[in-house]
């Protein structure tokens, strides 16, 4: 196929990480292995209808597209997440003018958008947007669920969220060396992870610091680290020595192909993950053999079987999330049964070339049709 791809969110090479950069070109990276896929354009759509600048850029960038596609027009365009804040104008257009299938891949519809002024042109957009799209997928369910409000079930496909599993992988090696270098060999180690950046993220790793810290009296032997960095590190060093004195380890920023020495180290990963529609970290953190802590309302419900993978909670219910992690500090057979089941249960649903293998195929099929 020849595939025209875009990400109205954020482009590829985007200074700022995130998951959804992750997934965006992990995506564009597994596509590419057997296809001609090229990045339509780099046009950031964010909040486009505040910006008068953004909208004269989208007419340039629509030009420039359709003539360069005029006389070889790719086999389909394909998308990669269109939502109120960003919604996909190019790929709405060209697919159109191209006369060529029109695919999504993490379209949103969130009917609450429309309830609040700033957000309702943004909705208009999208909710037109994803009406028009030949097919959308999806990997999270709760984002199913809401699409099927709107669109036909032939028209949706729930593709499971995934990693590279080789690149996440137990090593004893590793465990051995981090925890003798930082003293930790006799130790329980709980592990976080996350960007210090205000809001949500800096809320819950200072929810696994207090319930940590909670926990301290009867559990003398635990020892939290904390990987990551961000503009909250101060806030969060302040806390953790606070409540946590001599017990917190902050690593600093470690890069992904990094994580899974920090994985294999740890004897528990906790993370709330308030808000997080997904959380990646809780896909590696499995398949690295390492049970997990998180919420059940977002993210961590959509990536870990509770009393199978690890043990989640209901947000409303904060005390059950240090509930959750005394009960792995004090059950260590626990703990491995999960840590067992995490690993097997990544690498047979959440395999990330055998899942975009399916999506690959049926994009062929819309291409052909």
């Amino acid at each position: 196929m020849n595939i025209a791809y875009y990400m109205p969110f954020k482009p590829m090479g985007h200074q700022n990480p995130s998951g959804d950069l992750v997934t965006g070109t992990e995506l564009f990276n597994h596509l590419a292995q057997n296809n001609r896929i090229s990045p339509a354009s780099r046009l950031r759509c964010r909040w486009i209808y505040y910006h008068p600048s953004l909208w004269l850029r989208f007419l340039l960038e629509k030009r420039r597209i359709l003539r360069k596609y005029s006389v070889y027009p790719p086999d389909i365009w394909f998308s990669y997440h269109s939502y109120y804040k960003a919604p996909d104008l190019l790929g709405y257009h060209c697919s159109r003018k191209l006369n060529i299938p029109y695919v999504i891949f993490q379209g949103i519809y969130s009917t609450k958008r429309r309830k609040k002024l700033k957000t309702l042109p943004g909705f208009i957009l999208n909710r037109k947007i994803l009406l028009a799209a030949d097919h959308i997928f999806t990997n999270k369910k709760k984002d199913l669920k809401n699409l099927r409000r709107l669109l036909p079930e032939e028209r949706l496909s729930y593709i499971a969220p995934g990693i590279h599993p080789e690149k996440f992988t137990y090593c004893e090696k590793s465990r051995n060396e981090l925890r003798t270098q930082l003293n930790c060999r006799d130790k329980t180690v709980i592990l976080t992870a996350a960007m210090f950046r205000p809001g949500v993220k800096t809320e819950g790793i200072s929810q696994v610091i207090l319930s940590c810290a909670e926990l301290l009296t009867e559990n003398p032997e635990i020892v939290l680290w904390i990987v990551g960095d961000g503009s909250c590190r101060r806030e969060l060093e302040q806390k953790a020595g606070e409540s946590l004195p001599g017990k917190a380890w902050f690593t600093g920023k470690v890069e992904r192909n990094e994580m899974y020495r920090y994985y294999s180290g740890a004897d528990i990963f906790a993370f709330p993950g308030i808000n997080e529609s997904l959380g990646m970290v809780y896909l590696e953190a499995q398949s690295c053999r390492l049970p997990v802590i998180a919420l059940a309302d977002w993210g961590g419900g959509e990536a870990v079987i509770h009393n199978q993978t690890g043990l989640l909670s209901p947000a409303a219910e904060k005390s059950e999330f240090t509930a959750n992690m005394e009960k792995l500090l004090k059950n260590p057979e626990l703990r491995n049964r999960l840590a067992r089941e995490a690993e097997a249960y990544i690498r047979s649903h959440h395999n990330l070339t055998e899942n975009y293998t399916l999506l690959e195929k049926q994009l062929k099929t819309i291409a052909r049709d």
